[in-house]
């Protein structure tokens, strides 16, 4: 039974982050066991001083926690494992790199990792682009020899961006349906908030720190450095082709964002509510990627000489290593939630109410501090959202500028508590000060960008619209 005397959450917030450093930095346990003695801490704060949190709440809630996570991205992770390393070590991902090196120069490699994890994550979830380009950033780190900090950020800005910006990427979505905003309306200004805010914090701040952080290639995804280099120096006539090599990633695409284009616009188009049903089975993205798998995996079977029972024991270990990885990624997503089960977004978005600030700038601000707080971009925006909504009226701007703001705060400062920091370092194959430097930085780059980019937006539209009439 909780204490009832004065507590305030941003202890529990202090205390957990103080856990985590010492578990993870200081006496460097695994990731998943630290993360997991965190969120026990979390609970146990939670047990002594939130009403309505029992005892047995602090083992229960880290336990169900980190199974919610687990349903959300065990087997897509797992799947993206298989993609991963049958896409690399059937040169399929090779293949896919010099086809950009051939379109773009092989001085561009990074815009074209950047423009295709920017583009993808339009219709895809983050964590499902992120999936399908680190093979790639990996193959071209291979080919060129150096820059694998540049393509690590460049893939992660881009898939970030969107995800916070551009309907219909779901966050972005519901709170434009949260706010009540034309969609038309939100997708020109997430295009136009997203292209600035995608390459300064990736191709302007990944070029930069490039030259000050040297990220080597290790052993990650069940694929060895030796095994990625030896492919790089292959001969282009005996990779897959072009097609088959990009084949998981359309079809991961295609089936997902088929999805996303049914339930956006099946209002519009009345005639996609009869397919709809068969749609949502094919386009959810654990099918999808599914699917995307054995795609891939028939081509690693086809194009390595392997029989049989060697393509099932690389395949197992495939799934090893994204046990591991799916692992983590929960454990994250289970600290993170044991510290919003101590109120502290509550608290925060308390603290902050009247105190008077632009409506657009107080948006971003709250969504700022309860992501670094909880952790989950989705959560911070969603719950942002249900605040400003009845404020909406107050606005002398396109309430769509509204949607930006909230989704910057949200992408901003990507740390411990957050899934998607755990997923970038292990399948990054980085360190946890690497990771900081590398997929923080870039989303606290989006975020501060985002904002600036937003209240420039929406002082200058107006005046243009006012003028053109005269022109």
């Amino acid at each position: 039974m909780a204490i009832e005397f004065a507590h305030s959450p941003l202890l529990t917030f202090i205390l957990a982050l103080a856990a985590v450093i010492l578990l993870l930095v200081v006496w460097d346990l695994p990731a998943f066991v630290g993360l997991i003695i965190a969120a026990f801490f979390v609970g146990i704060i939670n047990a002594v001083f939130v009403p309505d949190f029992a005892w047995a709440d602090a083992a229960s809630r880290v336990a169900a926690a980190f199974g919610e996570n687990m349903a959300g991205i065990g087997i897509p992770i797992l799947m993206a494992a298989i993609i991963g390393k049958s896409m690399l070590e059937s040169g399929s991902a090779q293949r896919v790199v010099r086809g950009f090196q051939s379109a773009l120069g092989r001085e561009n490699s990074d815009i074209a990792l950047w423009g295709s994890s920017t583009v993808l994550a339009v219709p895809v979830f983050f964590d499902s682009v992120f999936y399908l380009m680190a093979p790639l950033a990996r193959s071209m780190r291979a080919r060129v020899g150096r820059d694998y900090t540049l393509f690590i950020v460049v893939v992660g800005a881009g898939a970030a961006t969107t995800h916070v910006f551009v309907p219909p990427t779901p966050g972005p979505l519901a709170v434009a349906a949260e706010i009540g905003v034309n969609l038309g309306m939100t997708i020109l200004v997430g295009v136009a908030t997203a292209l600035p805010a995608a390459f300064l914090a990736g191709i302007v701040y990944g070029r930069w720190i490039n030259r000050r952080l040297d990220i080597p290639l290790r052993d990650t995804m069940a694929t060895t450095t030796e095994e990625l280099e030896e492919l790089a120096n292959r001969n282009t006539s005996s990779l897959p082709g072009m097609f088959e090599s990009l084949l998981p990633i359309l079809l991961a695409v295609v089936l997902v964002g088929a999805l996303t284009f049914v339930n956006s616009f099946r209002d519009v188009l009345p005639t996609l509510e009869a397919i709809r049903p068969y749609v949502q089975f094919i386009g959810n993205k654990n099918v999808a990627l599914t699917i995307a798998a054995m795609a891939a995996a028939h081509t690693y079977y086809r194009h390595n000489d392997l029989d049989r029972e060697e393509w099932t024991e690389e395949l197992t270990e495939a799934l090893r290593s994204g046990g591991n990885i799916a692992a983590i990624t929960a454990a994250g997503g289970a600290f993170g939630a044991l510290l919003a089960a101590s109120g502290i977004g509550d608290y925060i978005t308390g603290v902050l109410a009247g105190i008077g600030i632009p409506l657009i700038v107080s948006a971003w601000l709250i969504a700022a501090i309860v992501r670094i707080a909880q952790g989950s971009a989705t959560a911070a925006m969603l719950t942002t959202a249900g605040i400003m909504a009845p404020q909406v009226s107050q606005l002398d701007v396109h309430p769509a500028f509204l949607v930006m703001a909230i989704g910057a705060g949200g992408n901003i400062f990507s740390w411990y508590n957050d899934s998607g920091f755990w997923l970038v370092k292990e399948i990054g194959g980085l360190t946890i000060g690497e990771t900081l430097r590398t997929w923080t930085a870039l989303t606290t780059i989006i975020s501060l960008t985002g904002l600036v980019v937003t209240v420039v937006l929406s002082s200058v539209l107006p005046v243009v619209a006012r003028i053109l009439p005269f022109l």
